[in-house]
C-alpha cells in the first residue's frame, strides 16, 4: 500500500513539473474577496479561471515589451473572474517553435493562448494544434468592419482556407545604416542603394575608411538564428533576384536556380572579403540581439539587414535605450539584385494570438483576445515594440504615425513578399538555414545548393520540386 502511494505521488509530481514547464491551463477556486459574487457575508464565490498566454522571451524577462504589455492590459481587463498569467518560454527562435509544438500536443501542457509566428501557423494548424477561429470572428465587429488591414489577414489563413489566429503586428525589412559612420567614410547620409553592388561597395568603403572596430555589414547567417536567417537574409536576397521559393501554380519548390546561386554568392562575398562580423558573433542564437542592441547603438556597425521592429530596443523602457537613434539611423530599402523592377524588396511577416486545440478555456481565451487586440491595446503594443500595425485604424492615428520610421517601414510593404503558406515550409526553412551557414563557413554556393536540393527533395518528394 505504501508503495502504491509513493507511485501515485511520483506520477502527480511528474505531471505537475511538466505543467509548470509549459505553463498549462488551470482553473482554481478563488479565496479572495474580489471575486465574491455578492456584497455581504455568506455570498458564494465564483471559480476564478487562470488563462495562460505563452510567448517567446528572448532573454529580457520581465523587462520585455510583451510581458509589460500583458501585465498592463490584464490589470485593466474588465472580467475580474479571469486571471491572465504570462507563461514565457525563454529560447532562441528555432527552439521556441520546437518547444511550442511539444507543448501544444497535450491538454496537460497546452496554454490557453499562444503567440504564433505567421510562418509556423500553417504548419501548426495542419498538425491539428490550433483552433479555427472563423465562427468566432464572424461575430467580432472589429474583424468584419475594416478595422484590420485586409491583406494582413492572409498571414493567419492556413492552406485549408480557415483563420487560425488574430494578427497583432507585422513588419518590413530593409537596410539600417549609421549616418555618422557613413559621413566619416564619405558616403551619403541619405543612402538609397540601387543594386546589390551598391550595398557591397558601401560596405567595402566602410571597411577601408571607417574605424577598424566597425563592422561594415551584418546579416543573420547561422542556423542558431533560425527563421531570421531564412527570411531576413536569404529570402530578402532570393526574392530580389526575381526567383521564388515555391510556385503556387505548379505546386513545386525551386531547388536549383541562378537566383539561388546569386543569393548565396552575395553571402559568400560578405564573408570572403571580411565585410561581416566575426563568425563567433554571427553563428550563435543571440546574433540578432548583438547587432541591434550592442553594435548599432555603440557605433560599431555601419549597415544591418534587419527588421522594422529593432527600434523598439531603443525606447526609454526598451532593452537598449538609445535616445539618439532617430537622428543617427537611416532605413534604406533593400534593392533588387541588379536594380530591376520593382526596384526594392521586403519580406513581411508578423505574429498572431492563437488558441490551441487543447486549450481548456477556449471561450475565455477568445474573450481576452478580443480585448487585447482592440484598437487601443494594439496601438499600445506596436508603439512600445516598434512594430508595424495590422489595424487600419491604428495606422491613421497620430500616436502611431509620429513614431520615427513607422511611415517609411509601412511604405516598404507595397513591394512585400510573403513566405509560402505551405505546411512543409518550416522544414524547408531549416534546410535554408543549413545552406546559408555552410556558405558562411566556406562551402561553395554550388555545393551548398546541391545539398539543399537533395534535402528539400527528400522532404517534399520528387514530384514537388523543380529546377530553373
Amino acid at each position: 500500500m505504501a508503495t502504491s502511494k509513493r507511485k501515485t505521488l511520483l506520477i502527480t509530481t511528474t505531471i505537475l513539473c511538466v505543467s509548470l514547464l509549459f505553463g498549462c491551463t488551470s482553473s482554481k477556486e478563488s479565496t479572495t474577496g474580489s471575486n465574491n459574487t455578492g456584497t455581504g457575508e455568506g455570498k458564494t464565490q465564483t471559480a476564478k479561471k487562470t488563462i495562460t498566454i505563452t510567448y517567446r522571451d528572448d532573454g529580457v524577462g520581465e523587462e520585455g515589451t510583451f510581458y509589460k504589455w500583458i501585465k498592463e492590459i490584464s490589470a485593466n481587463y474588465p472580467n475580474k473572474n479571469v486571471e491572465i498569467k504570462p507563461t514565457p518560454i525563454q529560447a532562441s527562435e528555432g527552439d521556441y517553435f520546437a518547444k511550442i509544438a511539444l507543448a501544444l500536443k497535450s491538454k496537460d501542457t497546452a496554454p490557453d493562448i499562444v503567440t504564433e509566428d505567421t510562418f509556423i501557423l500553417n504548419s501548426d494548424a495542419s498538425a491539428g494544434y490550433l483552433e479555427p477561429l472563423d465562427d468566432k470572428l464572424k461575430g467580432w465587429e472589429d474583424w468584419t468592419n475594416g478595422s484590420f488591414i485586409e491583406a494582413m489577414k492572409k498571414g493567419v489563413t492556413a492552406s485549408d482556407g480557415k483563420v487560425y489566429g488574430v494578427p497583432y503586428n507585422t513588419d518590413s525589412r530593409g537596410l539600417w545604416y549609421n549616418k555618422e559612420i557613413f559621413k566619416q567614410a564619405g558616403l551619403p547620409e541619405d543612402w538609397q542603394p540601387k543594386s546589390w553592388d551598391d550595398v557591397l561597395n558601401a560596405a567595402r568603403t566602410i571597411k577601408e575608411k571607417a574605424a577598424k572596430d566597425v563592422v561594415p555589414i551584418w546579416m543573420n547567417m547561422g542556423k542558431a538564428t533560425g527563421e531570421a536567417t531564412s527570411m531576413q537574409t536569404y529570402e530578402m536576397l532570393l526574392f530580389g533576384t526575381g526567383d521564388r521559393l515555391y510556385d503556387d501554380e505548379s505546386g513545386k519548390w525551386t531547388i536549383k536556380s541562378q537566383g539561388i546561386l546569386d543569393a548565396l554568392t552575395f553571402i559568400e562575398t560578405v564573408n570572403k572579403e571580411k565585410l561581416g562580423p566575426p563568425l563567433s558573433k554571427v553563428l550563435n542564437g543571440q546574433a540578432g540581439n548583438t547587432s541591434s542592441r550592442e553594435y548599432l547603438p555603440k557605433g560599431k556597425l555601419a549597415i544591418s539587414l534587419d527588421g522594422s521592429w529593432i527600434t523598439g530596443n531603443y525606447f526609454a523602457d526598451g532593452a537598449s535605450p538609445w535616445p539618439e537613434y532617430k537622428d543617427v539611423l537611416g532605413f534604406a530599402p533593400m534593392p533588387t539584385s541588379k536594380g530591376q523592377e520593382p526596384g526594392s524588396i521586403t519580406l513581411a511577416g508578423g505574429w498572431a494570438l492563437s488558441i490551441p486545440s487543447n486549450s481548456q478555456n477556449k471561450d475565455e481565451a477568445w474573450d481576452f483576445i478580443q480585448y487585447a487586440l482592440n484598437k487601443e491595446n494594439t496601438q499600445k503594443l506596436v508603439v512600445a515594440s516598434g512594430n508595424i500595425t495590422v489595424r487600419a485604424d491604428v495606422a491613421k492615428d497620430p500616436g502611431y504615425t509620429e513614431m520615427p520610421f513607422n511611415e517609411i517601414a509601412t511604405e516598404y510593404l507595397k513591394n512585400a513578399e510573403f513566405r509560402p503558406a505551405q505546411d512543409k515550409y518550416p522544414e524547408v526553412s531549416a534546410q535554408i538555414q543549413t545552406m546559408v551557414e555552410s556558405v558562411t563557413t566556406g562551402t561553395s554556393p554550388a555545393d551548398a545548393m546541391n545539398k539543399y536540393a537533395q534535402d528539400v527533395t527528400r522532404i517534399v518528394s520528387k514530384d514537388h520540386v523543380t529546377e530553373k
